[in-house]
């Protein structure tokens, strides 16, 4: 279709507030779709995830330590990311490298769940789901160029609301998981996960917006000067990367932790594991108009201090009560950068947004590998809980890292 597919809901009236915003994107073939897609990129994603260690140490008797050093494959993605990324800016066709990476996913998953071998996950991961990770930023990127074409009060709001649908996802599909795998098995879900990832191709069908000419001379980036002018990207990715890291230590043991010391009931753990997303689902709309407000770093310097008191409740707060506060903290955390963290990623790099999404985006996984060392390391040397006092200070060293962003970029 023509670039004009996909925005036809941007040409409307300019109106603020989020009801403008869902308005655009319900409008929008191309938002509604994209909207769609980042829903099932969660919801595959997510379902399987939490089951794949136990996909290898039952369905292919690997070592609990060898299971373990599964997460370090995601180091793979950044490095896929970028290329694609890089890729995408010099040619503008996002969305049609949106379903080849979607594609490699629905392989990748599809191979795992055939997988005979306990090296065979390995490189799938590394050949495969490593370039599947850069379905989202692609999506990002193209939502980016159309909303660059009609420029609006609403904008970075529609923006807030296909981000939370990812969230959304990722909500939902621990729970559809944990259910499929065990009425039905490990594999099967597998399947289910290659099959939500291929099935986020369908709603934006043959729609392919992409840049202008004109647009995509713009968003070439410049070869000599590329590393220094992703500097500042760089390091926001990298302060990212130390805030996430503080999840997969938080998902490995505050379940144990409530459980063997805390002797919580079954009710009260999963009540404190599902307030998080709750949270962050409320305070996502508003992360738009506070980060105008107090300027999106600024904010973001805040959700860094958030997840510092988080840790410590964690920590040093051995209770229920603890416990809810810091999930509720951490819902804030993620309610803030969950939505602003792709948008000032973008205007750090405004000449090659597909290049700056893909290295944001992919940030996740290079967190999840560090958190997975340090945890598994910290809760060896420190145990618990007091392992949470290294995410604390990963959140303190962030949190100063990005007070000097935001005031060099006051200062500028």
């Amino acid at each position: 279709m023509s670039d004009h597919s996909g925005s036809e809901s941007v040409t409307m009236p300019a109106r603020t507030g989020e009801s403008s915003a869902l308005r655009q994107v319900v409008a929008s073939r191309f938002f509604l779709g994209a909207t769609l897609a980042m829903f099932l990129s969660g919801l595959g994603t997510s379902a399987a995830a939490p089951q794949i260690v136990l996909f290898l140490v039952k369905e292919l008797g690997a070592s609990l330590p060898l299971a373990g050093f599964y997460y370090l494959t995601s180091l793979a993605a950044p490095v896929a990311g970028y290329f694609v990324g890089r890729y995408s800016d010099r040619t503008g066709n996002r969305l049609g490298l949106f379903r080849l990476c979607a594609l490699a996913g629905f392989f990748g998953w599809a191979a795992l769940a055939l997988s005979t071998a306990v090296w065979m996950p390995f490189v799938i991961a590394i050949v495969l789901l490593a370039v599947s990770g850069a379905t989202a930023s692609q999506i990002f990127a193209a939502v980016h160029d159309e909303l660059v074409k009609h420029p609006g009060s609403a904008n970075e709001s529609v923006v807030a609301i296909i981000r939370m649908a990812l969230t959304a996802g990722w909500i939902v599909g621990p729970v559809l998981g944990a259910w499929v795998a065990a009425a039905y098995g490990l594999r099967p879900l597998l399947w289910m996960t290659a099959i939500c990832i291929l099935l986020q191709i369908a709603p934006l069908g043959t729609l392919n917006p992409g840049v202008s000419v004109k647009a995509k001379t713009a968003n070439a980036p410049d070869r000599h000067a590329s590393l220094r002018a992703m500097l500042p990207l760089l390091s926001l990715t990298g302060l990212f990367v130390l805030v996430y890291a503080g999840e997969p230590i938080k998902f490995g043991f505050l379940l144990i932790y409530m459980q063997e010391q805390l002797k919580l009931s079954p009710a009260v753990r999963g009540a404190v594991i599902g307030i998080q997303p709750f949270i962050e689902l409320l305070i996502m709309p508003f992360s738009i108009g506070l980060g105008r407000r107090f300027g999106n770093l600024w904010l973001m310097c805040f959700a860094a201090a958030l997840e510092v008191c988080a840790n410590l409740c964690f920590a040093l707060w051995p209770s229920a009560a603890g416990m809810f506060a810091g999930q509720i903290l951490m819902g804030g955390v993620w309610g803030i950068f969950m939505v602003l963290g792709i948008i000032v990623a973008q205007r750090l790099l405004p000449s090659a947004v597909a290049t700056a999404s893909a290295i944001f985006m992919s940030s996740t996984a290079a967190a999840s590998a560090l958190g997975g060392v340090t945890g598994g390391l910290g809760v060896a040397w420190l145990g618990l809980p007091d392992v949470f006092l290294l995410p604390a200070v990963f959140g303190g060293i962030a949190g100063i890292g990005l007070v000097w962003m935001a005031r060099a970029k006051t200062a500028a």
